[in-house]
Order: C-alpha cells, then structure tokens, then sequence
C-alpha cells in the first residue's frame, strides 16, 4: 500500500482536477489516468500519469496542463512522469466520470466482469455467445433515453477510444466510450 503525505494528497487533489482535454466533462481524477503524486519538499513535484492507450494524442496536453494547475499552486518544479504499468483500464473511470458520461450523452463503457478482461476484435468474425464479436454487439443504453435497443454505426467515432452508435427507440446518435 502507497503512503501518501497530507501535501501529496492534496497536489493529487489539484492534479486531479485538471479537465481532460478530449472530454472536458471529465477531470483526469474520474478518468482515472492521474496515479500518485510525490512531493520532494514543498517546491518540487513528481506526478505518475498513465495514458488511456500508449500513443494517446493528448498526453502532451495532460502533462502540460498538470504542470500548469501545480504551478499556479505555488510548485516550482513539476515532472510528469508517464507510467505504463499498470496499464489503464475503462475499469479506472470513477463512478461519477461514468454518471458524467451519460449526462453528457456519451454511453459510458460496460465494466468488466469478473472472468477477465472484454474481448476485442480487429477482423470480421462470426457473432455467437462468448466471441470477440458478440462483446462488440452487447446491449449499450442509450445515454438519451436509456433503451438497450441500440446498433453499432462505426466502430470508431471522434476519438480512437469511442465508438459511434444509434438508439433504436429515439433515433438519437451517440458515442459509446469503448471498453478496454
């Protein structure tokens, strides 16, 4: 278990609060990426950030603004520090990053369940019961009105970590934050 000191938690704190820059609805705390913080004395600061996939876009972003919000609190020196072990999961999305999600009409991923990890697939495969593809073709609810009716349009949408899906009852369009 990590010990943290009363200032390490409260640079997490402010490191956490930082918006993500591709769903500003969400704070890196409730995405789950912001790690620990490791305060060496008061001017000098050391965060662990774990990217959502190892070649995301906007981990530049993410450092620089956690460099920003440290400093404006008074941190002289911040580095950010990228972590890749233990990878990030959707399983890290806090429950009120998921409640965010749906209010802000994206469907947020299903949690994995105790078998293990979802399974992906990156060809075509034939859907039946336990595949790759039928975890693709699993009921997402709509985060408009919470029908389970809904189809995959494309499996990938604004962002790598999104997929573009259409509610049957309401019509509506949504992103569906994929399941890794």
């Amino acid at each position: 278990m990590v010990t943290t000191t009363p200032l390490e938690a409260e640079l997490l704190a402010i490191a956490g609060s930082v918006p993500d820059p591709e769903l500003p609805v969400l704070t890196l705390q409730e995405l789950g990426v912001v790690r620990a913080v490791h305060a060496h004395g008061r001017d000098a600061v050391e965060v662990e950030l774990t990217p959502t996939y190892t070649a995301c876009p906007a981990l530049e972003a993410m450092s620089s603004d956690i460099e920003r919000a440290l400093r404006e609190h008074g941190v002289r020196e911040v580095t950010v520090r990228t972590v890749l072990t233990p990878p990030w999961s959707t399983d890290d999305i806090s429950a009120e990053g998921r409640r965010k999600l749906r209010e802000f009409g994206i469907a947020p991923p299903r949690t994995r369940s105790a078998a293990g990890p979802v399974a992906l697939s990156l060809g075509p495969t034939r859907t039946h019961a336990g595949s790759p593809a039928a975890a693709e073709h699993a009921p997402v609810p709509c985060p408009h009105c919470g029908s389970d009716d809904t189809e995959l349009l494309s499996r990938f949408s604004s962002t790598a970590c999104k997929a573009l899906r259409r509610c049957r009852s309401c019509r509506e369009p949504f992103d569906h934050f994929k399941e890794v």
